[in-house]
């Protein structure tokens, strides 16, 4: 296989409140001969909020993060899945509007950039998934993850909308994804199906109604637990932090104990390509993997 090279656009949250996230994708590159070339310039996607108070700026600040792997020649891959639909849904537009794509280009001139529409975005769950290939993961397996029972949770933002993601993710069901669970079987785990497994985290309602986020984060980790789920694992860090934090309240919420951790998606295959429980930062999650570390 030749070796696959990338723009890795990292976002705030892995280099900030999740910094575990990003110690262990480099690990997983690292294990697996992936080149990853960081975006140092990149700022903020708009995290769906910016979005909300200035449509333009944020297509503006989201096309010139896209120009840096453009100067590089390289497909994008993201972290996080708002990160990923943010930066898709500006290519998209800005393909299809080449009115839009003159006004956007206008601003980036002033800071010598063009938005040229030359780079793919991709999630790295997919870059994993459909270009690297889950039969090439298995064969590199030091670790394998057979005692453990792993709630794939998928989110939101990969996999829907589904016209949007498509050409990145592999054509990815949104009603009934399995990317997450193929990797989790390729990683010799037990993969736990479940029906919240691809539901809201209840993250980006959380400052308009913190009681509905509650009740979403709650019903997705009781869900997983009475499943028989181990650990859950997800590719975005929102969905992370959101379940790593709030399990205590969501579980005050349903009258339930809720006690399970959340890794990171690289954190899981780090592990099982042989990385330790400190290389991946479990140390740093709130609620601990006591019977990973």
């Amino acid at each position: 296989m030749s070796q696959l090279r990338y723009a890795l656009y990292t976002g705030c949250t892995a280099r900030e409140s999740t910094p575990e996230l990003l110690s262990s994708t480099l690990a997983v590159a690292s294990k697996l001969g992936i080149e990853l070339v960081l975006l140092d310039e990149a700022s903020c996607c708009g995290a769906s909020h910016l979005q909300d108070f200035d449509e333009f700026l944020a297509l503006v600040l989201n096309a010139r993060n896209i120009c840096y792997a453009e100067k590089l020649g390289l497909t994008m891959v993201t972290l996080c899945n708002t990160c990923q639909i943010n930066t898709a849904m500006t290519k998209e537009r800005l393909d299809k509007d080449h009115a839009l794509r003159a006004r956007v280009n206008m601003k980036l001139a002033e800071v010598g950039l063009e938005y040229r529409g030359t780079s793919e975005i991709k999630h790295f769950l997919y870059a994993l998934v459909d270009d690297y290939g889950v039969e090439a993961i298995a064969s590199k397996v030091e670790k394998p993850l057979s005692h453990f029972n792993i709630a794939p949770f998928y989110g939101c933002h990969n996999i829907r909308p589904s016209h949007l993601q498509h050409h990145s993710n592999g054509g990815e069901n949104p009603y009934a994804p399995n990317s997450l669970d193929r990797l989790i079987e390729a990683l010799e785990g037990k993969s736990v199906d479940y029906a919240s497994k691809n539901k809201c985290c209840g993250f980006h309602v959380d400052l308009q109604a913190p009681e509905t986020s509650n009740r979403l984060t709650g019903n997705a980790l009781v869900d997983a637990i009475d499943n028989g789920a181990d650990m859950v694992v997800t590719p975005c860090p929102l969905c992370h932090l959101n379940m790593d934090i709030k399990q205590e309240s969501a579980g005050k919420m349903l009258g339930r104990d809720i006690d399970i951790p959340i890794l990171h998606l690289p954190q899981m295959v780090a592990l099982a390509l042989g990385c330790t429980p400190k290389e991946v930062g479990l140390k740093y999650h709130v609620t601990k993997a006591k019977h990973l570390i």
